[in-house]
């Protein structure tokens, strides 16, 4: 039968339809049925095989499995239809998860000899949860074992008492039907039959679940099913206004990044660019493809309509569960990875580069958490289960080229609070300055982390802000118990305050991040542990096994339902008890019991002050999570406990607890003698683990005050603290040069005609300026990457120029220069590397940024023009005005040369 509109004609709206079933119920072997009957196929490939039309991954062929979902484009009475097959063992469960919001009808398929499983209680609840139509199909009735009436009470009895036998024929069929709702029922009672459309309705509302019986591998009830499928399946209605949904994120074979979606509104066409987020301030990215793909292969379009889906290639940003256009965001999902595991590398394997690899990995399955372990210097993985973990090595050795192996697993707890607080966070070194003010709150069960702005652009502009949203989350936060993530936890930006000079935007990461910890050192904190719902069926006799078992693994149960022979039990048990006790079961009860476990969210741990204390986390000694703040006397930083925070921080608390402060106008408290040396440990660990063992140096401590330099002396009627530092000692400019280079435009737009001309012309600039102020002036090139450079060292006019040897950056140089020459030297360091400033201001050095020698270079060179007008060549370049005849016309010829190539 063809479906059609109301107008008559056959409707050509696209239908999404989503495959689904326990692993070896046999839903690969169905879709090769399904494709071969509707003419899509010539003959039907086979799993064993490794011929089928919808494995086209190579560990799929070899294993036999589903991993990831695929895409089958068929006709069914004329309608286009999209068959999306989808993994069916437990561990891929979240791929399969990230497909339900995009279809339209599912088809649970079920072993008949095997019945409902555990697994197959986990999909149907997941389809009620995205509210997607089920049509069930019950797979290999040829086998012995297979009795349809004792399956289809099963199915009546654990899934939903609407399925219904849509092969039996009889008067029993309407009956049946008529209780799904009061239209269907009126309908029955006055006609004793029940119209196509209500039957579409109640099946579309999953009133009813349609429940059709064969055998895929021998086409046994395919036709019959495909017909069914004809007749009862309506085509959404969609608006003409574009909207889509991502669903997923993968790599072809030549690892371009595809964004696979569905069309929910509209069409969407090659070239045009997908609607991001305004506020983000990121620049919309074209679409350079559409594909259409169709078991391995794929066909390229102009033009896509709603209802269908696509890959599309030329997006970088986009991820799973990503929405357009007035498209609602889907519901929560309910399936995460609850175990990790160390990635154990091959030795001499480059850790950072290997984890910018596995990163791509994580971008296709957002479940599989990539974790960088810092303090430990390892990789961990989030996983949800040991074949996961197989298949991950295999797509690690593929694709990588890198044998890893892994260590032994373990739960993934998590942590949230009970009590609201105020978290302060305050970043002040030398010329750096930024404060946050955040309040912290328990959220809802399950939320996750929910975050927020509330604060006024008066106190805090839009932009500092957004900053600090972005850095709420683009972290994952670690709790104060055990160091684990937060979780069902409302942070709302309340206050901050940033300076008009010295703020830069890693100021506003720092003291963001410190205000999280420095709140949560406040509050109660709560360790969470995931958890199991179960369903367990076993002997009557052994019930009481069964719930002695639960109770010593401190879960919790329903009373039972018994029957003659077997008795259910349903409740909810921690993962850490339960995972392994599935094979348990199965001895204990010969094979007839059976168990189905379904994460069902996170709870207080059951153990907690076990798993506490067997962690050994001190949250006060974790440099990569510091609660602590960083303020600034007499030019110097120092570091503030947490608990000390709120007297020196220089806003008004947000709970109005403590009395306004403006450290903006008035000195900052000075530091107590326990702050500075924490602080001093705290600082040495940071700069450390940043740049390496014996990166921190004391002679810092020159121009940091200490208590015993203090000395007292009468003023007036009050005693006024003064601080003895040393004598002025030998001023040192170093410059990173191709820093500099590419951060002037002048030099960088010569730069990318002739880079030698650049470095010619930078040496001469900074050979005036060394002439102008007489310092001694270090220009260190990076040679890092030259194949067996030794480095070289020579004199430009008055300067010294250096290029670093292989293996060792112009910031390395310059770093354990400063190191070395800090305690003797006034040294300055000209860069705009963030991370090289604040490694050199902390061996006592003082930073300048490329625009500040910028503006002082011009400074200086509208001085000299002022006493020496005429002596210099203008070559209509502000910064090059100083240079010499020769150099400037050399200059001048080499950018019109430059030009005229780009015209």
């Amino acid at each position: 039968m063809k479906s059609s509109n109301s107008d008559g004609n056959i409707n050509k709206t696209p239908v999404v339809l989503g495959l689904l079933a326990h692993v070896d119920a046999g839903k690969t072997t169905l879709a090769e049925a399904l494709l071969y009957t509707a003419g899509k196929l010539r003959k039907t490939g086979r799993v064993d095989h490794k011929d089928a039309f919808l494995d086209t991954f190579f560990l799929e062929k070899q294993r036999g499995i589903t991993i990831f979902s695929k895409q089958a484009e068929l006709e069914l009475a004329g309608r286009p239809v999209t068959l999306l097959d989808t993994p069916g063992h437990v561990d891929f469960s979240a791929e399969t998860e990230r497909t339900l919001p995009v279809l339209d009808y599912a088809v649970l398929i079920i072993s008949a000899p095997d019945g409902v499983s555990g697994h197959t209680h986990t999909l149907f609840k997941l389809l009620d949860y995205y509210s997607v139509p089920v049509f069930i199909f019950v797979n290999k009735m040829d086998q012995a074992g297979a009795d349809k009436d004792k399956v289809l009470l099963r199915l009546k009895s654990q899934l939903s008492e609407g399925c219904v036998d849509f092969s039996a024929g009889d008067d029993s069929f309407y009956e049946e039907i008529a209780t799904g709702s009061e239209e269907a029922l009126e309908e029955f009672l006055e006609t004793e039959n029940i119209s196509d459309e209500v039957i579409k309705d109640l099946i579309k509302s999953r009133a009813v679940f349609p429940v059709f019986f064969g055998s895929a591998l021998k086409l046994e009830g395919i036709a019959e099913f495909i017909s069914a499928l004809e007749k009862y399946i309506k085509s959404p209605d969609y608006t003409n206004e574009f909207s889509g949904r991502v669903y997923k994120i993968s790599r072809d074979e030549k690892g371009e990044r595809l964004t696979h979606l569905k069309i929910t509104g509209g069409s969407l066409k090659v070239k045009s660019s997908l609607p991001y987020d305004s506020d983000s301030g990121e620049n919309p990215e074209k679409i350079n493809q559409i594909r259409i793909y169709d078991g391995a292969k794929y066909a390229l379009a102009d033009e896509i309509s709603a209802g269908s889906i696509c890959a599309v290639t030329g997006l970088s940003r986009t991820r799973a569960g990503d929405i357009f256009g007035s498209e609602k965001p889907a519901p929560k999902e309910r399936l995460e990875s609850v175990l990790t595991y160390k990635i154990v590398l091959p030795e001499g394997c480059d850790v950072s580069k290997t984890l910018s690899l596995l990163r791509q990995l994580e971008d296709e399955d957002p479940k599989l958490r990539i974790i960088w372990k810092e303090a430990l210097g390892e990789i961990h993985v989030q996983v949800m289960g040991p074949i996961q973990l197989e298949i991950l090595k295999s797509i690690i050795s593929d694709r990588f080229g890198l044998d890893v192996s892994f260590g032994e697993g373990s739960i993934i707890y998590k942590e949230t609070i009970k009590t609201v607080v105020e978290g302060v966070g305050h970043f002040e070194p030398l010329r750096h300055y930024a404060e946050v003010h955040l309040l912290l709150e328990p959220g809802e069960k399950g939320s996750g982390m929910v975050c927020k702005a509330d604060c006024s652009e008066d106190i805090l502009d839009k932009n500092w802000q957004r900053l600090i949203m972005t850095h709420l989350k683009e972290k994952q936060h670690a709790g104060v118990l055990t160091g684990s993530e937060l979780t069902d936890i409302k942070i709302t930006l309340k206050s901050g305050r940033a300076h008009t000079k010295h703020t830069e935007g890693g100021d506003f990461r720092q003291a963001t991040y410190r205000a999280v910890r420095q709140g949560l050192m406040q509050a109660e904190s709560v360790l969470f542990e995931p958890y199991y719902s179960f369903r367990i069926e076993v002997p009557s006799e052994m019930t009481g096994r069964a719930m002695s078992d639960i109770t010593k693994m401190g879960g919790h149960f329903e009373p039972a339902a018994s029957g003659e022979q077997m008795s259910i039990i349903t409740g909810s048990a921690p993962v850490s008890a339960m995972k392994d006790y599935p094979p348990e079961l199965s001895a204990y009860t010969h094979g007839t019991g059976r168990i189905s476990l379904e994460f069902s969210g996170y709870e207080a741990c059951h153990n907690a002050d076990e798993v506490i204390l067997a962690s050994s986390y001190s949250a006060e000694h974790d440099t990569e999570n510091p609660s602590s703040s960083v303020f600034c006397s007499h030019g110097s930083g120092y570091i503030v406990p947490w608990n000390e925070v709120k007297d020196h921080m220089h806003l008004e608390s947000i709970l109005k607890e403590n009395t306004p402060r403006d450290g903006m106008e008035n000195p900052a408290p000075q530091p107590s003698s326990k702050s500075l040396a924490a602080g001093e440990n705290e600082l040495k660990e940071i700069f450390e683990r940043t740049y390496g063992s014996g990166s921190f140096h004391k002679n810092r401590s020159e121009y940091i005050y200490h208590p015993e330099r203090q000395k007292t002396s009468e003023s007036s009627s009050h005693k006024e603290k003064t601080y003895s530092f040393p004598e002025p000692k030998e001023k040192i400019l170093f410059v990173d040069g191709y820093n500099i280079i590419f951060a002037w435009d002048e030099l960088k737009s010569l730069a990318q005609a002739d880079i030698f001309a650049a470095r010619i012309r930078l040496m001469e600039v900074l050979s005036n300026y060394q002439s102008y102020r007489g310092m001694s002036l270090i220009l260190v090139f990076d040679g890092y990457k030259v194949r067996g450079n030794p480095g070289e060292i020579f004199k430009y006019h008055n300067i010294d120029v250096i290029y670093t040897k292989e293996g060792e950056s112009a910031d390395q140089y310059i770093e354990k220069a400063v190191a070395r020459l800090g305690k003797k030297a006034d040294v300055t360091v000209a860069t705009s590397d963030n991370l090289e400033q604040l490694s050199v201001l902390s061996h006592g050095a003082r930073r300048m940024s490329a625009g500040e020698l910028y503006t002082l270079i011009e400074e200086m060179s509208a001085e000299l023009s002022e006493k020496y007008l005429g002596k210099f060549t203008k070559t209509g370049n502000g910064l090059f005005s100083e240079l010499s005849g020769e150099t400037a016309l050399k200059t001048e010829e080499i950018l019109k040369h430059k030009e005229k190539k780009d015209g």
